[in-house]
């Protein structure tokens, strides 16, 4: 495993634990923040998306279902849990800058092998 793979997979142990300041931390000042329902710019606009969604939810489970690497960004195929009923298949992009902080995350939603229409 590389050490971009380790931070993405820390990255989102912090977030499946609610860990804010943890999250803030590996944030570049001028990060962005991308997914299906908002586009932000700046760590404080990023923190407090973040914040929102840690208070919207008890918990969050997150199992990592693939990692993949390319350059300075590791992208995750990722099946997300929120309070033990909502589930979300989700696609993280996150670009690291050369001192190793998040630069861009970009979050694509999907869907599960089951939601898809047999032809």
């Amino acid at each position: 495993m590389t050490s971009r793979q380790t931070l993405f997979l820390n990255y989102l142990q912090h977030y499946a634990a609610k860990n804010l300041e943890a999250v803030a931390a590996m944030l570049a000042d001028d990060v962005r923040l991308r997914d299906w329902k908002l586009s932000v710019a700046g760590k404080a606009a990023a923190v407090a998306e973040t914040a929102k969604n840690f208070a919207s939810a008890q918990s969050i489970g997150i199992e990592v279902l693939g990692v993949y690497e390319s350059q300075n960004t590791v992208s995750g195929e990722l099946r997300i849990v929120v309070d033990g009923s909502t589930e979300l298949y989700v696609v993280d992009v996150i670009d690291f800058n050369a001192h190793g902080q998040i630069q861009a995350i970009r979050a694509y939603l999907g869907r599960g092998d089951g939601d898809a229409s047999t032809p």
